[in-house]
């Protein structure tokens, strides 16, 4: 299972089963073989996070709006903040 607002690099190969959370990010190369958790960064073979895109309370804002499920409009009248996570989760 693939979630929402993901990057995964190439050559990656994901084990069946797996679930990577929304907004992770998969190093290239990696061999993903256990869950990977939402907004992690991993790298690496065996896979290993190396850290997180955000902190923890951005991070929980960031799932609960799920804003990649929001209609076009919003998605429109919101873009100009997508550059700033702050003014986006105001």
């Amino acid at each position: 299972e693939i979630g929402n607002d993901i990057w995964i690099g190439a050559n990656v190969l994901i084990m069946d089963g797996i679930k990577i959370g929304d907004g992770a990010i998969i190093g290239s190369g990696a061999i993903v073989s256990k869950d990977i958790d939402p907004y992690s960064i991993n790298v690496g073979n065996p896979i290993k996070e190396i850290g997180k895109r955000f902190e923890d309370e951005k991070i929980e804002r960031l799932l609960q709006l799920k804003w990649w499920d929001k209609d076009l409009d919003w998605i429109r009248e919101n873009a100009d903040k997508f550059d700033n996570l702050d003014e986006f989760l105001k």
